[in-house]
């Protein structure tokens, strides 16, 4: 079964008999043959009876962020970038792990939209698909939902060891994988088009100077 037709299978939402649902995809990895990439076009084939997914590809244009641009006078990457997130029904963030950490281009672009919030309230599915991607992915889960993303605990996956799972033609190969992605797309598409229940709440943030009575100030 397709992503769309288990979608279809799962809802009775009337919009999804009109309209395409409209997805900004964004890859983490700026490798033109990743194998993020190639998972987003293997989603957005299996789900084009639903979705209208776009890719996001130009990561690696958007200049590093720096406070002092963020006016009135922003770069034109980033008003474009910007402008993509606010049309969007939804985002789609597949991402590899580098060194244990968020890919710092995908990183950066998320800092362009803090102060303008774009993602917040934005419905959004977090695939963080590398070799290992554990810490990646808590580390980018955390500021997805610090910036007020919308997004369940059905709307994130992990997926290890990725290049077993997704071909160079852009086919999910593993039925496990395969199946956790349709349940992804679900979830999201429930996030798009209905008053979803159960989001996952943004982290605490504290420190031991608060912890103790101490007020300190970071900058």
């Amino acid at each position: 079964m397709t992503i769309a037709a288990s979608i279809r299978a799962t809802t009775t939402n009337k919009q999804l008999m009109t309209n395409k649902i409209k997805i900004l995809a964004i890859s983490g990895s700026t490798r033109k043959a990743s194998s993020n990439l190639n998972l987003i076009k293997a989603i957005a084939n299996l789900g084009s009876e639903t979705f209208t997914i776009d890719i996001f590809e130009r990561l690696s244009d958007l200049p590093h962020f720096n406070p002092d641009l963020d006016n009135e006078n922003v770069p034109e990457q980033v008003t474009d970038f910007r402008r993509q997130l606010r049309e969007a029904d939804g985002i789609l963030i597949c991402t590899p792990e580098y060194a244990i950490g968020v890919p710092g281009t995908l990183k950066n672009a998320i800092d362009w939209t803090v102060s303008s919030m774009e993602f917040s309230k934005k419905p959004v599915a977090l695939i963080t698909a590398s070799l290992s991607g554990e810490k990646a992915h808590s580390s980018l889960l955390g500021t997805l939902l610090i910036i007020e993303s919308k997004m369940t605990a059905d709307t994130q996956l992990l997926i290890s060891f990725i290049k077993t799972k997704v071909n160079d033609d852009c086919k999910i190969t593993d039925k496990t994988t395969l199946h956790s992605i349709t349940k992804v797309m679900q979830s999201l598409t429930e996030i798009i088009i209905t008053e979803k229940t159960g989001l996952l709440s943004a982290p605490i943030l504290m420190n031991e100077g608060i912890n103790s009575g101490e007020s300190e100030i970071m900058i």
